[in-house]
């Protein structure tokens, strides 16, 4: 017994990378990777570069698949899983299955753990393949992760025993899985639900409440009337680092044109004129030299709505995820040019979004119906469109027709069940937004060929090649057989009545290219109501400004007078004053008319002299134009100008010679230059920014030699202050990257006025990583909303900070703090400054009660 060998720990051997998003914090990802390690995991940290160590990693732990490392770990076959699988895996002891937590979204069972009651058993295997390969589970027994109970009735034991033990575990009909399998995607379970499912107690024609659609927000139109600022007016870091060219096709003037470029450099980004240079490349239309070549060399390609939407909502996003974010076709998709469609039953966005994604395709969108209509594209078969649709033979099918042919670049043929499946107590308008492209579809039939790649888009050929062949598909019309047990009957709505062959002579006008207006000064849609079911907002622009362009013309209209005084101005005083006859013989001139009398003569002999005065002057030296900016460049701790301003303005010029910048810490910057590692403001804000930390020895190298040298010889290596805050310069600089300024996104921290350093300097660190900050007064009153553990969702109380000193009146506020944080059911913690100090510096949220002043206070 005594030489049992100790069992080796759960997560022994896996390698974690860990992956930060909306759906999973910062301060979440600080959690697991704690739990991580205590069970013998080795959480990996980003590369100096921020990017994920994905060929070192065993698991990748993300709760979404857009990510820019997404098709590079998918070639290298290292699994996605959401941080569910982490949990459930500690939870049971045992590591869980890898696909039923897999973030795809065309798995889109991947969270249900389904078990089985009074069903045949024919129809029990065909619901059991069918969710396990789409992500689910099958659970034998009914147990405390079991998400859904597929019967008939409320009969069975297992029913029975969940709403005896209050599981939250949802009883559902079979009709559910049916209508989930024919559609491809996953519909609300409500009116499935048991004891009373709304499908078998109300009539299929009874009025169904429109959806929203949270997932079309910023992805309705491929032209927005933006730039929009970034939500709550944080500071804008998704373009850090970023190289980003507008192309020639863009329908925006000069003027917003230079709008966006000072939003990207504000954010971190540099707006470059060559597509070999950029990171980003954001056009019309796909076509063109610029397109096929930036797509080509495997660059970011995307539209003006998909570049508004990351300043909107401040984090990347693939332009391939939502239709309407990439470059749409000049020419009609084939198979759309004939078409004439229309819409029922849609509302709000995902209306304004079909009306734009069928003009894009290149058919015909009418707002009402007529019998030269082709298609009528509605989310439920109940709607006076529908039935006049059926007298006139039109085609009638739900949105994913639509959605899914403009993803293949082509209209897709209605001889499959998936597009005219219409469940009776749905509205379809809930799944819409959910198809994105296929990179693969889009190479083959817009830019074939390698005329313009170099070795890097050749590799990333090569791994998008990998991703597509190791990707998930599965064909739910193909691979599934439909369930067609008696009692589900009722849920396989009436298929329309097949379209007969359209007259030949029936042609209708391809959809015309969208007016490209003015964006300067955009006007707010107005929807305009007249009554009708399938009106349509009409929404309303406005052009440029009448004033400004009056002004623009007059003084066009003057420029001619404004530099005959400006010569006249420059004249000496001796020639006297030009005018009268003298300018109105200049005048005659130049319109080619000449004078025969004596005083024209005398004019022009005086004329010639000044001309010949003007030819004697020398001409003034031509401007050198300085090198453009390579390096932006912060300064710190830098001892060589304190002192010497006249010595600080001439090395500023020498280094601006070299292409080298000095910036404040308030402008995007891609170096900081410091002597040694130390938690200054002006440290720690760049730090946040992701630049490179290099030494103040680069900067007297470009001035002592007059040449710029290399920055890797330059880089900053300072063990002892390491060692002193416990940190790794590399690795913190790796991690800040990844974080790009979102630390401490959406954390809440309080400051007292009094805290020693200031305000400010906490502030603007704490900033400078996205939190929230406030300061917190006597008269502060309460700024956290009571909330009940139920309101919260019975989710464990988030923490809240209030850096402080220890001065009796800081000491003061404590107790009301806590109190407030407790009411808004939140944890607080009072801490000291060097928390937040040691957070920004190792760019990763952790806490220990070493920070708390009470139990400074307690062990003193």
């Amino acid at each position: 017994m005594a030489e049992q060998h100790e069992r080796a720990p759960l997560l022994d051997s896996c390698y974690i990378a860990f992956v930060q998003s909306k759906q999973l914090s910062s301060q979440m990802i600080a959690t697991l990777s704690q739990v991580a390690r205590e069970n013998g995991a080795e959480v990996l940290e980003p590369d100096r570069q921020g990017k994920i160590q994905f060929k070192k990693a065993t698991h990748i732990i993300s709760n979404t698949i857009d990510f820019e490392a997404y098709a590079e770990s998918l070639a290298a076959m290292v699994p996605v899983v959401k941080s569910d699988w982490l949990r459930i895996s500690i939870h049971r002891r045992k590591l869980a299955q890898l696909r039923p937590y897999s973030p795809d979204p065309r798995m889109i069972f991947s969270s249900v753990t389904l078990t089985c009651a009074d069903i045949p058993t024919l129809d029990k295997e065909t619901i059991c393949g069918g969710i396990m390969a789409l992500g689910g589970m099958e659970s034998k027994d009914l147990t405390k992760l079991t998400t859904h109970i597929c019967a008939l009735t409320l009969d069975h034991p297992k029913c029975q025993e969940a709403l005896g033990k209050k599981l939250k575990a949802k009883i559902v009909l079979p009709h559910w899985f049916e209508d989930c399998f024919r559609l491809g995607k996953r519909i609300d379970e409500g009116p499935y639900l048991l004891p009373d499912p709304e499908i078998l107690r109300k009539q299929s024609e009874e009025p169904v409440k429109i959806p929203s659609s949270q997932q079309l927000q910023g992805a309705t139109s491929t032209l927005p009337d933006g730039p929009y600022e970034t939500e709550a007016g944080e500071r804008l870091v998704v373009f850090e680092q970023k190289k980003v060219m507008l192309g020639d096709d863009l329908p925006i003037n000069a003027s917003t044109r230079k709008t966006i470029g000072e939003k990207i450099a504000r954010g971190g980004g540099e707006v470059v004129e060559n597509v070999e240079d950029c990171d980003t490349f954001v056009c019309h239309y796909r076509d063109g030299e610029q397109y096929v070549k930036a797509s080509q060399l495997g660059k970011d390609v995307g539209n003006l709505a998909w570049l508004y939407y990351l300043i909107v909502y401040n984090k990347w996003t693939s332009p391939l995820q939502r239709l309407l974010h990439y470059p749409v076709p000049r020419e009609p998709l084939p198979g759309f040019t004939d078409l004439k469609i229309t819409l029922s039953n849609y509302g709000g966005e995902a209306r304004i979004y079909l009306e734009n994604l069928i003009t894009a395709a290149g058919a015909t969108y009418t707002r009402t119906m007529k019998a030269e209509n082709t298609h009528l594209i509605t989310a439920r078969m109940h709607s006076e469109k529908c039935e006049a649709a059926k007298d006139w033979n039109i085609e009638i099918v739900n949105h994913l027709w639509i959605e899914e042919s403009y993803a293949a670049c082509q209209a897709l043929a209605l001889n499959g069940d998936k597009y005219k499946t219409f469940p009776r107590r749905t509205n379809l308008g809930e799944i819409i937004g959910k198809t994105f492209l296929d990179e693969t579809v889009l190479r083959n039939l817009y830019y074939p060929g390698e005329e313009h790649m170099d070795a890097a888009a050749k590799k990333k050929k090569r791994v998008a090649a990998a991703a597509q062949k190791n990707a998930l598909t599965v064909g739910l019309d193909k691979d599934f057989s439909v369930m067609q047990d008696s009692f589900m009957g009722e849920s396989s709505p009436a298929v329309a009545a097949p379209a007969t062959a359209k007259k030949a002579g029936r042609k209708a006008k391809a959809a015309a290219t969208p007016t490209v207006g003015n964006f300067a000064t955009p006007a707010k849609g107005r929807h305009v109501r007249t009554g009708k079911e399938n009106d349509t907002p009409s929404v309303m622009s406005s052009g440029s400004r009448s004033a400004k362009a009056a002004a623009l013309s007059k003084l066009q209209d003057l420029a001619p007078d404004l530099a005959l005084y400006e010569k006249e101005r420059k004249r000496p005083l001796k020639d006297g004053v030009w005018g009268g006859k003298r300018a109105m013989d200049q005048i005659d001139r130049e319109r080619g008319v000449r004078s025969s009398s004596p005083a024209d003569d005398e004019g022009e002999d005086d004329d010639n002299e000044e001309e010949a005065g003007e030819k004697k002057r020398p001409s003034k030296r031509a401007r050198l134009s300085l090198p453009d900016v390579t390096m932006r460049v912060c300064a710190t701790g830098y001892k060589r100008w304190v002192g010497n301003k006249t010595l600080e303005d001439s090395d500023r010029k020498k280094l601006r010679n070299l292409g080298v910048h000095l910036v404040q810490d308030t402008q995007p910057c891609d170096y900081l230059a410091a002597p040694k590692v130390v938690r200054t403001m002006k440290f720690l804000k760049c730090l946040a920014k992701g630049a490179e930390i290099i030494n103040t020895s680069f900067l007297d190298a470009c001035l002592e030699t007059n040449k710029r040298p290399s920055v890797e010889d330059h880089l900053l290596v300072d063990e002892e202050n390491e060692k002193k805050f416990n940190i790794n310069l590399g690795t913190a600089v790796g991690r800040a990257r990844a974080n790009k300024g979102k630390l401490l996104w959406n954390v809440p921290i309080y400051c007292t006025a009094d805290i020693k350093n200031g305000v400010d300097n906490f502030k603007a660190i704490a900033e400078a990583n996205g939190a929230i900050f406030k300061i917190y007064r006597a008269r502060s009153g309460t700024t956290i909303k009571p909330t009940t553990e139920e309101e919260d969702g019975g989710a464990a109380p988030d923490p809240v900070y209030l850096l402080s000193g220890t001065t009796p009146g800081e000491k003061a506020l404590w107790g009301r703090f806590e109190e407030m944080a407790v009411k808004g059911h939140c944890e607080p913690r009072v801490v000291n400054g060097d928390w937040l100090l040691d957070v920004a510096m190792r760019q990763e949220l952790t806490f220990g009660r070493k920070y708390l002043w009470k139990e400074q206070e307690e062990g003193a």
